[in-house]
Formats: C-alpha cells, structure tokens, sequence
C-alpha cells in the first residue's frame, strides 16, 4: 500500500509538471477576477487576452488547465477548444459563457470541455470547476498508470474503471464542503449511493440523511413532502406532519428526479436552498434549516431546461458541484467486477453453490449494452443463481440478453421487421408499447418514459383514459 501512494505521489507531479492555468479572456477586469480565483488554488497564471495569443502559447506549452471565454473578439472559443483536443491535448478546460449561451455550452461539452461556468461568475463554482476538472484530468493519467492499484471498492461502488476513480475523488472532494451537488446519470448507475457517500464522508454524517424520490410521490403531495403541513391544510391533514426540509436540518436532503418536480414547486425550492428558511404547507410560520443539498436526473439537465421542465436558474443553483456517473457500458471490466459480487452475495442468499462464471457467460456480460446498468444486471445475475444449480453460470444459465442490444438501430429495423404484420390502428399499438415498456423496467414509469423519450405524466395520462374506455 505504501509502495502504491509513493507511485501516486510521483505519478501525480511527473504527469502534471506544470502548475500553470491559461486564462484566455479579452476583458481585463474578468480576467483580473480570474486571475485571483486561480491564484487563491495554488496555481500560477498566464493570461492572453485574444485568441490568437492563446492558441501562440499553447502551440508551444502545455498548461495544467485552460480557463477559456467562448465569445473572444478574433476568433470562437468552440474553434480553440476543437483545435485542442484534435491535437490530443489532456489538459483540462472550463469554458466560461454567458447564461443565454446555454446551447453554446452543450456544444463546448460535446466537444471536449471538462465543465462550464455561466457568466456573471460565481467564484466559489469558478474554483470547484476547476478543481474537479484538473483533478478528473489528472486522474486519468495516473489511473493509466498503475490502473490495477487504483481503488475497486468505494463507499458501496464497486468498480475500478478511470471513469469511477474520477467519480471517487469528486465525492471525497465534495463531502468537505457544503455547496450543492447535481448528480447525473442513466437510471441504475447508483446516483444515491454517490449521494449517501458524499453524506458519510462530511461532517454532517451524525445527522440525517433524507432521501426523496420526486417522481415517486404524486405532485399535489411533494411540497408537503418537503416543506411538512399543519392540520387542517388540506383534505387528509388529519394533523401537523414535519417534511424533508426539518428532518434534514443539520444534515443533508436528496432529491432524486429533480427534473419531474413541477415548475411551481421550483420556484419555491430556490427561494428555499437561497434563503435557508420555509413555511409548512398551510402555515404562515417561517421556519429555518441548515441543508446541504444533493439533488439527481436521469436526464440531460440542459435538454430539461430547454423543454421548459427544469428552472435554469435552479441548475445552476444545485450544480455547483456537479458529479455525472458513467453507464455500465463504458465501464469494461468493471462489469465482471460487479457480477462476481452479486454472485458471491446471491449464491450465499439463496445457499447454492456457484463460485465463478464459464468464459461464454463472461463474454456474454461483456458485450451485453446493459440498458438498465447495475441494477439490471444484479437482476440478471441473481435470476441465475435462483433458477439453477451447480458451481459454474454459464451463458445457457443467462436470461435471453435481446440481440438488439448489440446491433445499431438502423440494422434492428430492417433485421428484426417482424413478417406478415397485421396493420392495427396507431392507438392500439400505442397502448401495446408503452405498456410493453413498463413490464420491461419492472413497473418502473419512470424509467420506462425516459426509454421511450416521453414524459411520466403521458404515460399516467393515457392509462387513465385507458381505464374509462
């Protein structure tokens, strides 16, 4: 272990010689600003205030980070950030952009930045950005390293992919500090687990941690839900009930699903997080509470704010910390990881004897796209030990993994045209896949609105209908 923290310690100043960060800004009193954020992290600056000198000095150094403005008056930053990873630059960038810019920053992120920063810039989120940018950049370098050291196992995660040692060091560096964190990722990557973790590991751990799942509690209940009511407030409040918000205080409330809250109700959970007070539904009292805010999506946030589902001005609230956690599919070996695990702790459930798995059922897990992440292929694997016996799972043993899984969609149209279909009307076919969709995520609306890219109240609107009729 000794040996594996002197290489890190080596590792970490070799990779990253040059503590320098490229301040690339052509107005000067942002880029004083700028400048003193970055000197107060440790780190030496160098400012150009056009792109042309930017990209001069970066043809002939390479900096620890880039802080990058997208609107420059010579050239786009879009322009500068592709140059720089097409040459295969690693070095971390934050690009930094105005707030009506928002589509300008999807692009940035497609194209390689490592986070965003909205102007006017909060200083505190300028610092985290690049703290957790240059610390995810950093990572992969070492992780590349010495990968078989790294950490397999981490506050319930289990996986040693670079993907997941960035995701460890963003939840170690954020349960220090008190500033909200946003967790993204699909359905089934273990955004509560990250959000218990961050909780464990800060100085809030003694006090509680309430979680809440948004698009699990009916809209007309989730403010009483947070905010707690008084007796009398509507039709069932039989009696004063306390919500999330006086049960976390001192401690930390999750929000999971943020992006199906109503907008109504965000109005009040910014004033809330912003404040630091709130009144029970049906009271006038204001209370107090001291909250450290964790909330998640499995969505693409800027998709909701575009949609008009999720506040922007609540986004960038809440990710001041933001964490996203990667798909299964990504992760490679991690997936034999995970499965000897839930083999190991469904073989003991359920006292059978299985102790590894054959090499087609291996190559199977590993080629599998794992449209549910680990919560399917826990599912998966603990179907197996119920419903067999012996020592060794073989891919016979597996549920049917649907082909489709591995082929692009264009080839599953044509491959899998199902012969001499009957023409059934549109409404039909409409009720047959969305309730096809629901018994594959196990009941789940959810997430069977987020496979079919439409929104949980559709669905909830049309099986009412289908009960009238």
């Amino acid at each position: 272990m000794q040996n594996a923290i002197a290489l890190y310690n080596e590792l970490k100043f070799a990779t990253m010689s040059k503590e320098l960060v490229l301040i690339i800004e052509d107005t000067a009193s942002l880029a004083l600003i700028y400048e003193e954020c970055v000197r107060k992290l440790g780190y030496e600056t160098k400012t150009a205030p056009t792109g042309a000198a930017g990209c001069a000095f970066l043809e002939k150094e390479d900096p620890l980070a880039v802080l990058l403005d997208l609107k420059l008056p010579d050239m786009k930053g879009l322009d500068i950030l592709r140059t720089i990873r097409s040459n295969g630059k690693n070095y971390a960038v934050v690009v930094i952009t105005g707030q009506a810019s928002l589509n300008t920053a999807v692009e940035a992120m497609q194209a390689g930045a490592d986070d965003f920063v909205a102007k006017p810039v909060d200083p505190e989120r300028l610092q985290i950005s690049l703290t957790n940018a240059i610390e995810k950049t950093r990572l992969k370098h070492i992780v590349k390293t010495f990968e078989s050291t790294g950490r397999d196992h981490f506050q319930g995660f289990i996986g040693k992919a670079p993907e997941m040692q960035a995701a460890y060091r963003i939840i170690e560096n954020a349960s220090s500090s008190r500033a909200p964190v946003m967790i993204m990722g699909e359905s089934g990557t273990g955004k509560e687990v990250a959000a218990k973790a961050i909780h464990t590991l800060s100085n809030r751990k003694h006090k509680n941690f309430i979680a809440l799942n948004c698009a699990a509690i009916p809209h007309d209940l989730l403010e009483s839900e947070i905010f707690g009511h008084v007796k009398g407030a509507f039709t069932g409040a039989i009696a004063d009930r306390d919500g999330a918000a006086r049960l976390a205080d001192g401690g930390t409330l999750f929000l999971d699903e943020l992006t199906e809250m109503p907008v109504t109700l965000q109005s009040k959970l910014l004033r809330f997080i912003q404040e630091g007070t709130f009144s029970p539904v049906g009271s006038g009292e204001t209370l107090h509470a001291d909250i450290r805010f964790i909330c998640a999506t499995n969505r693409n946030p800027f998709e909701a704010i575009q949609r008009g589902i999720l506040r922007e001005d609540l986004y960038y609230r809440l990710a001041v910390i933001p964490l996203e956690l990667p798909p299964l599919r990504d992760r490679g070996e991690d997936v034999l990881l995970l499965a000897t695990f839930f083999l190991e702790k469904a073989t003991k459930q359920e006292n059978k004897n299985f102790e590894s798995f054959s090499p087609d059922a291996r190559d199977l897990l590993l080629a599998h796209r794992w449209p549910g992440n680990v919560r399917e292929l826990e599912n998966i694997v603990r179907h197996a030990v119920i419903m067999n016996n012996g020592t060794e799972i073989t891919a016979a043993m597996l549920p049917a993994m649907r082909q489709s899984n591995f082929l692009p969609a264009a080839e599953r149209s044509i491959e899998f045209l199902p012969q001499n279909t009957v023409i059934r009307p549109m409404e039909v076919r409409e009720r047959e896949i969305i309730e096809e969709a629901i018994a594959l995520c196990e009941g789940n609306i959810t997430e069977a609105a987020r496979q079919l890219c439409i929104n949980p109240s559709t669905i909830h609107r049309k099986m009412k209908l289908w009960e009238k009729n």
